[in-house]
């Protein structure tokens, strides 16, 4: 009797921990949780998007920056100075690690920029292969000074205008960290702890990581917009997307990331699941290396691009879940240049331009990809052996090469490959969120460059773009700049997909963001 009596006791329980427990498969192990010092999104999603805030959050449906850390801010006339107010009611994390004294005020924004920005802060070398994003949009030089005018008041001053700088800081490297815990952690000696054991004010407080299997959080009480539906979440590593689906179908988990299009098809027929989806503001492309030879020579590049089968890539791969990519962004972009010509497929013409390179029976070169399907690239392997053979017709013996993920994309930020199947994901709709990180000579430095490519006349104009207000004198300067990455056939761009989820029937709250980032702290769960 004690028995049934304790069982009947836990029942209820252990239904309501099920209930309140939202368990999310995810493709990838994020590369770590300080997210300053990362460029994947699968780092963004699992550190900045339910750890963190940021001073600004773009509303992707408003298609707007909204308040956040911020309440409010204002421009300077002539876009050199602007100013914050903070909110006064936001607290960090209480962990078993820090328990915060005070609320987030201007040092904590001042830490958390300065950072990135000066070479003699005590923290800066803390982040061993620097701030990819923080470098890549030229922080360092555009921006003057930071400074606290009280203890709920920034006042960034740029040293000359930049049409981007507030939509920037809605990244996730724009993240705001604890100056408190930072200093904690400097004091014992311990700073690499801000990665593996990260402090925020967001949604959700960070519990545990197993490499390659879970990331446990929790919600977060306290939190300034309202404490989750949920009281835990969980990131369930599942590389494999066939497997995502049966844990979704055998409800292990509530929502599955990054499905193949055919998983998205079957799932439309099951009425235990529901597909959410949106069209991405994302582009999956091949970057070519121009400073490993002979890829250096454009006539290369281009025999390349006039290879590939596309309209095949897309079909086999996306099977109808993606539209062809002829550019760095997507074709709603504005500024987006529909004149040009692209490559379509054409061999003969491929091999001309190899002979015409000195290369008339070819070379040998490398192609790298993940080992597990993404949004940005469903089937790794079909794709890398598409290409493999379309470039084999015209004698280029491309050698596959399956990288973890996490490797990847340390190795490819070294500039070690030859041709990278990667992909790219804007975070506000500026067509600048794919030219500065993907083609200025910045981000050669920082990593994110992944062409490699440096050119004087293409830098300027993605400068000069930023530094003019009028959006018709910008789109020209990107339109030109479109022209040069097309003419130098710096990528193979491939396809703009769909962006899709998989949720269990009794799932609400959810949507799915164009730029890639997630947000489950208004998800409920039926019972």
């Amino acid at each position: 009797m004690r028995l049934a009596a304790l069982a009947l006791l836990l029942a209820p329980l252990s239904l309501y921990s099920q209930a309140a427990s939202l368990t999310v498969c995810t493709e990838a192990s994020p590369e770590g949780f300080d997210v300053v010092q990362y460029n994947s999104l699968t780092t963004t999603n699992a550190s900045a998007d339910v750890l963190m805030n940021r001073l600004v959050e773009f509303d992707a449906e408003r298609g707007e920056l909204v308040p956040s850390l911020a309440q409010e801010w204002s421009a300077s006339a002539d876009g050199l100075v602007y100013d914050f107010q903070l909110r006064q009611d936001v607290k960090f994390h209480t962990t078993d690690a820090f328990s915060p004294s005070r609320e987030l005020n201007a040092e904590d924004v001042l830490f958390s920029f300065q950072r990135m920005l000066d070479p003699q802060h005590p923290w800066h070398k803390v982040a061993k292969t620097g701030y990819p994003h923080a470098q890549s949009m030229q922080w360092p030089t555009l921006i003057d000074k930071i400074e606290a005018p009280d203890p709920h008041h920034v006042r960034i001053t740029l040293r000359h205008p930049d049409a981007t700088f507030l939509a920037t800081l809605s990244m996730g490297f724009a993240s705001i960290y604890s100056s408190e815990y930072a200093a904690q952690l400097m004091a014992a000696g311990t700073p690499e702890k801000l990665n593996a054991q990260p402090i925020g004010s967001g949604p959700f407080v960070f519990r545990r990581f197993q490499k390659d299997a879970v990331v446990r959080y929790q919600a977060n009480d306290a939190y300034f917009g309202g404490k989750p539906q949920v009281d835990d979440l969980i990131y369930a590593i599942t590389p494999d997307a066939n497997v995502r689906l049966q844990k979704l179908r055998r409800g292990e988990c509530q929502v599955a990331l990054s499905p193949k299009p055919q998983d998205v098809a079957s799932a439309r027929g099951d009425a235990a699941l529901q597909v959410i989806e949106t069209p991405a503001f994302m582009t999956a492309f091949v970057a070519i290396n121009t400073q490993h030879p002979p890829l250096d020579k454009p006539a290369v590049r281009q025999a390349i691009n006039l290879a590939f089968d596309k309209t095949n890539y897309l079909k086999a791969v996306f099977e109808g879940s993606a539209v062809p990519a002829n550019g760095p962004y997507p074709p709603n972009t504005w500024s987006y240049a529909r004149s040009l010509p692209g490559y379509p497929q054409d061999q003969a013409k491929a091999r001309a331009l190899l002979a015409e390179a000195g290369f008339k029976d070819g070379f040998k070169t490398t192609l790298w990809t993940r080992p597990s399907g993404s949004l940005l690239n469903p089937n790794p392997s079909l794709g890398a052996q598409l290409l493999q053979a379309d470039l084999a017709k015209i004698g280029i013996q491309a050698e596959i090469r399956v990288i973890e993920w996490g490797e990847l994309i340390r190795r490819a930020k070294a500039g070690e490959h030859d041709l990278l199947f990667m992909g790219w994901a804007g975070d506000n709709g500026d067509p600048d969120n794919f030219l500065t990180p993907q083609f200025s000579c910045a981000s050669v430095e920082s990593g994110l460059n992944f062409a490699r490519y440096c050119d004087k006349a293409l830098d300027n104009l993605i400068t000069e773009g930023k530094r003019l207000s009028n959006q018709t004198e910008r789109a020209q300067r990107y339109e030109q700049a479109q022209r040069i990455i097309q003419e130098q056939a710096l990528w193979l761009p491939l396809a703009h997909p769909t962006a899709s989820a998989l949720l269990r029937a009794g799932v609400s709250g959810y949507k799915v963001n164009p730029f890639g980032r997630q947000d489950f702290s208004k998800i409920s769960l039926g019972r």
